[in-house]
């Protein structure tokens, strides 16, 4: 049976993580074959994670003894028009965010307002390494942009655009092999991905970026999951890293011990 044509609402939800797995690897697999609508869904996730970041700790705060002592009963009619108000306020901010050019995804979140204030990127890290991770590799006929056969040329391209000297960890003992890579956008320049596969044709990435400001020493080692992705990651001189899988955390852990005693100093 064909699949149903990938819908907006179908992105919105990708983007939301709200799909079945069934429908998930359906959009994941268009992704792949529309990287400028994966580049949009990327920066509008990004978006949320902000959102969430600067308002979460809000939510979070508990009801002002003010607010509880207006709920009562006999204080509850007079409050009426000024809720009423309150939301009109509310709805007229968020129209006037989500209507605002550069907010309305997919497209339209590429030119999200550059003067917005930068999350933490160790924050953001593990969603834009799982991103780049389910957009790449389903791909078949182009998962990466330098193959492994071109591994010298690849190295020195990604490093001289990262401005850093980059190693390619060697998993060949975990039974893992280069694929070769490709060059990303990340949340502070130029971002490199590489790619492996094992005999089984089960792939992970490495995601390097710049970390970011007030992100420039070490941190520790820490793991996330994104959208059934498993993802550990971690600062060192000024560059995180992710690794990437769709692998339980117990299986992932040793290729990224690997990985993470391989690119200590």
């Amino acid at each position: 049976m064909k699949p149903a044509p990938i819908s907006e609402d179908d992105l919105h939800a990708w983007a939301d993580g709200r799909l079945e797995a069934a429908r998930r690897a359906e959009v994941e697999a268009w992704l792949a074959e529309h990287p400028q609508e994966a580049a949009a869904l990327a920066a509008w996730r990004q978006q949320n994670a902000r959102l969430h970041a600067a308002f979460d700790p809000v939510l979070a705060e508990a009801v002002p003894a003010r607010l509880r002592a207006a709920a009562t009963p006999g204080r509850w009619r007079p409050l009426r028009a000024a809720a009423a108000l309150g939301w009109l306020a509310l709805g007229a901010v968020l129209g006037a965010t989500w209507n605002a050019p550069g907010w309305n995804a997919p497209g339209g979140a590429r030119h999200a307002d550059s003067h917005a204030q930068p999350a933490d990127a160790l924050i953001e890290l593990p969603r834009r390494a799982a991103v780049a991770h389910a957009v790449y590799t389903p791909e078949q006929r182009h998962p990466v942009e330098v193959g492994a056969d071109n591994e010298q040329h690849l190295v020195a391209w990604l490093s001289k655009r990262l401005g850093t000297p980059l190693r390619v960890p060697d998993l060949g003992p975990l039974g893992y092999h280069l694929m070769g890579g490709r060059l990303l956008a990340a949340e502070a320049g130029p971002g490199a991905q590489f790619m492996y596969d094992n005999a089984t044709g089960q792939r992970l990435t490495l995601y390097v970026s710049a970390a970011g400001s007030g992100n420039g020493a070490a941190a520790s080692f820490r793991f996330a999951e994104e959208e059934g992705i498993s993802v550990f990651y971690w600062a060192e001189n000024g560059f995180a890293y992710a690794l990437s899988a769709r692998q339980p955390r117990a299986a992932l852990l040793p290729v990224a011990d690997a990985v993470y005693r391989q690119l200590a100093p």
